[in-house]
Formats: structure tokens, C-alpha cells, sequence
């Protein structure tokens, strides 16, 4: 068996861990998140956590675990909505949070995956985005300058992997994991299948393990899903009265 593979996600984040740290979780809504990292993170009782990640969980779901256990400190994130825990925590003083743009999150992920320091963008010039951050004009046109992140520790969801730590995402999944894979000092992936080296079609794999450092088989995914809401399909005797003009 390949150095790299764990029995489980306790031992996979074995000698990693320590207050104060910063961490990158995948994930994009309820979609492609590191259940089984996230909840060994919440059962190690690590604190004072800075946490990367587009939102920060749902109620009862995802990093909503940290936030309720107090061990996250600050959020990097893009969206905040859905997550009432969160608002009240930030409203009260006791969460710091940094608020990108959704491009933007992504682009500083993926420089700091790729040993960019810094990058400018037009996104949220003369906004409050751009405040205490340098400006610079290119060609008549205004720029705000980002810094690329990196973390002490990126956590990755994929849909199947090798032993050797590639990864193959799928779906929504495939939203902030493939970057932040590069961005860890270092990264540990779960994956729902793992296979043997070879198994994977060389030209279907998103990650390539040499970003990989540790991977687990991961279980018991609960695969929520995000509800949408849809005012009620009026009737056939509606339709009718509608068409008659009626008022309905």
C-alpha cells in the first residue's frame, strides 16, 4: 500500500494539527466537502482556526460543525447566505471575515497554488473591497491589487482517486478542490473510490498526486442536496379561468 494512504480521516490529519493554523476546506454550497476532514478537524478540538472556503457550511452540515464549536476564528470566504449561525457570530463580534468576490477567492487560490504573490483585478474597485489594498491604472483602466493565499493545511473531496494521491472530481464537485489541492503546504484528499495506480484514465485526472500528500477512502456521505423553492403550479381549473380572463 502506498506511503500516502490513511485508514481513516483521524489519521490522516495525525501530527498536522495546531491552534492557530489556516486551513483550506473544498466545497461549493453542500456540494464536494471533505465530510469525513471536517469532522475529525471538529473531534481533534483544534481552535483559533483562519479557514478558507466559499461558504462555510449550512445549519448542522459541514464547517458549520467548527463554527459551532467555536474553533474558527476567521473566514476567507465568498458567500455567507443560508448559514444563520454564521451571520449571528459575525453581527456579535466573535467571527472575523474576509468577503471576496467568488472570481476573485478563486483566482487568489489558485496564485497562491501557483507561487503567484500578488494579482490586480477590476473586480470591487472603488468598493469596499478595495479598501487599505494598493490600486494601479493599466491602460486607462483601474485596478485593485489581491494577494495570492496559500494554507498550512488544504482539505479536498474527490469522487475517485489512486493510491498514489490523483484525483478525479465530479460534477459541482469540481469547484474550489482542484486549487486548493495546489495551495497546501500540505494536502489531504478523501475520495469516495480508491483505486490502484493505473486504474485511472491518465487524461481524466484533475489532480495529480504530486499535490496530494495524504488521501483516505472516505464513508457515509450524506450528499445533501440545496432545496429550491417554487411558487405552486396553478391547477387546471386555474389555467382555464385564466384563460377566460378570469382573475385567479
Amino acid at each position: 500500500m502506498s506511503r500516502k494512504v490513511f485508514p481513516d480521516a483521524d489519521a490522516a490529519l495525525g501530527g498536522l494539527l495546531r491552534d492557530g493554523m489556516t486551513v483550506m476546506s473544498g466545497g461549493f454550497g453542500l456540494s464536494g466537502n471533505p465530510e469525513n476532514l471536517i469532522t475529525a478537524l471538529n473531534k481533534s478540538g483544534v481552535k483559533d482556526l483562519t479557514v478558507v472556503s466559499n461558504n462555510c457550511g449550512a445549519d448542522n452540515f459541514g464547517l458549520w460543525v467548527l463554527l459551532n464549536a467555536g474553533q474558527i476564528r476567521k473566514m476567507i470566504s465568498s458567500y455567507v447566505g443560508e448559514n444563520k449561525l454564521f451571520a449571528d457570530l459575525f453581527l456579535s463580534g466573535k467571527l472575523e471575515l474576509e468577503l471576496n468576490p467568488q472570481g476573485t477567492l478563486a483566482e487568489r487560490i489558485r496564485a497562491g497554488g501557483a507561487g503567484i504573490p500578488a494579482f490586480f483585478t477590476k473586480t470591487g474597485y472603488g468598493t469596499l473591497v478595495a479598501e487599505g489594498k494598493e490600486t494601479r491604472e493599466f491602460d486607462g483602466e483601474h485596478y485593485v491589487m489581491e494577494r495570492g493565499l496559500t494554507a498550512d493545511l488544504a482539505m479536498v473531496k474527490a469522487w475517485k482517486g489512486d493510491t498514489e494521491g490523483n484525483l478525479v472530481y465530479r460534477k459541482t464537485s469540481r469547484n474550489f478542490n482542484p486549487m486548493m489541492a495546489t495551495a497546501g503546504r500540505v494536502t489531504v484528499a478523501e475520495v469516495e473510490i480508491l483505486v490502484e495506480p493505473g486504474q485511472l484514465e491518465p487524461d481524466g485526472i484533475h489532480t495529480p498526486g504530486i499535490y496530494v500528500d495524504r488521501i483516505i477512502q472516505g464513508r457515509d456521505y450524506l450528499k445533501k442536496i440545496e432545496q429550491r423553492t417554487v411558487r405552486k403550479c396553478p391547477d387546471a381549473a386555474d389555467m382555464a379561468g385564466a384563460a377566460a380572463g378570469e382573475e385567479v
